[in-house]
């Protein structure tokens, strides 16, 4: 054991491959550096030693971000396009809704409004609100343009996909300020107009999804995924090149360890995730479910020490990371719940076993994810290769012939999604997946 463990603790191959990805730059969905990033992935991987390294082409809607710009009274005020946002104009009343809750949009008449909503929720809600949840009621309730405010101080206007129900692009004006450009149009121009305006060019391009293996040639199989994608106006160092840089490092690890795995170990780095999952819904439409033990997803890795795997009521999977846990008397954080928005999701939904893997983190949010911040150099190589040598054997265990990992039924699923609060906002949005 400790031969592979070494060999892992001196690898550059995972932090090698992040500052590959970092220095691509813009990696949007369906933008040349997402392809050259798939292909840098691709490359990794084989490697690393994993066989049949290649990519699956898919065509989706492209979203390239051009000029924004919020002009109230005589002062222009820094922001960014949100994704998936129409190239259009408005002038309307500017309404700050403070956190954008369900309740506010029922008490204030936001029709034919420019609404501000926070990136956060109170700490007395029982649940949070994803961005795409509070543009819908936005939409709903008739408002003309859609204005998110980042709770994170900094000077960072947050970015993130806006969409609607199973349309690529959203009906309204969507663009991300930072919290003191937030502060400031609250301050001086609630309730007096102002003009929001957004140009992208938006045209159909490719995206793609990396595939490669090792192991026996198993009909089942353990899928160990990330997304390649990022957000164009950073590195995407956090979200999610670390993730990327995850599954090569995993992949170098395993191979050294091929003869531990009893069960094929495919690799998948998803493309256009950012921009709603869109290659793990390929994937998982496409893919026999049956022969699927479990999917390993990481998505917010190596941002912190611990590792955090929410397991969406997969008991067998939190006992695998608690064996690890022990057997290296090192933290692994497991999460029961369920956690709908990562690439994990498109298969967890149908009741395929699956997790996400993430770090923990005492901050509410993203943090520096999503904005102009995520850089590389807030992570540590050694944060990675400890991960690593946990995942390597996290994988290897669910691999195991011995181990089965009992699927949940999609009713069951439902109900947890009921009774964590997450289906009322799943049903506004158009992501809940079952018929009522």
């Amino acid at each position: 054991m400790s031969d592979w463990i070494g060999t892992v603790f001196r690898s550059d191959a995972g932090w090698n491959h992040l500052e590959g990805l970092v220095d691509i730059g813009n990696r949007m969905a369906g933008s040349e550096g997402e392809r050259e990033a798939a292909e840098l992935t691709r490359d990794a991987l084989a490697d690393a030693g994993a066989r049949n390294a290649r990519l699956e082409s898919f065509e989706i809607q492209g979203w390239t971000r051009e000029d924004s710009a919020i002009t109230a009274g005589d002062t222009t005020q820094d922001c960014i396009a949100l994704p998936r946002s129409p190239d259009d104009r408005v002038v309307a009343p500017l309404i700050d809704l403070g956190y954008g809750l369900p309740a506010d949009f029922e008490e204030t008449d936001v029709e034919d409004a420019i609404v501000m909503v926070r990136s956060d929720v109170p700490d007395y809600y029982d649940r949070y609100i994803h961005r795409r949840e509070k543009y819908h009621y936005a939409v709903e309730q008739g408002a003309a343009g859609f204005v998110y405010r980042n709770h994170v101080e900094g000077c960072l206007p947050p970015t993130g996909s806006v969409g609607w129900h199973d349309e690529p692009i959203g009906p309204i004006p969507a663009v991300g300020v930072s919290s003191e450009v937030g502060a400031r149009l609250g301050r001086r121009f609630d309730g007096e107009s102002i003009t929001v305006s957004v140009e992208a060019t938006i045209q159909p391009a490719e995206s793609q999804n990396v595939h490669a293996e090792l192991g026996p040639d198993t009909d089942e199989r353990v899928l160990v995924t990330s997304h390649v994608d990022a957000h164009d106006i950073a590195e995407g160092a956090m979200d999610n090149g670390a993730g990327t840089a995850m599954i090569v490092e995993l992949a170098t690890a395993l191979a050294a360890r091929e003869d531990d795995l009893e069960t094929r170990v495919e690799f998948v780095g998803f493309g256009a995730e950012e921009v709603g999952l869109l290659g793990s819904r390929r994937y998982a439409e496409r893919a026999d479910h049956d022969a699927i033990k479990a999917v390993v997803n990481s998505d917010g890795v190596v941002r912190d020490r611990t590792l955090s795997i929410v397991t969406h009521g997969f008991d067998a999977l939190a006992d695998a990371a608690n064996e690890v846990a022990d057997r290296y008397d090192h933290p692994i954080g497991t999460v029961p719940k369920l956690g709908p928005h990562s690439d994990h999701w498109s298969f967890v939904k149908w009741g395929v076993p699956g997790c996400h893997v993430k770090s923990m983190s005492d901050g509410a949010g993203r943090g520096w994810g999503h904005t102009f911040a995520d850089t590389i150099e807030k992570l540590e190589p050694r944060t990675l290769r400890e991960q690593a040598i946990l995942l390597t054997d996290y994988v290897v265990a669910l691999a195991r012939e011995d181990v089965s990992v009992a699927r949940r039924d999609r009713e069951a699923i439902a109900a947890d999604l009921e009774s964590q609060d997450l289906a009322e906002g799943m049903r506004i949005t158009g992501d809940w997946p079952y018929d009522d």
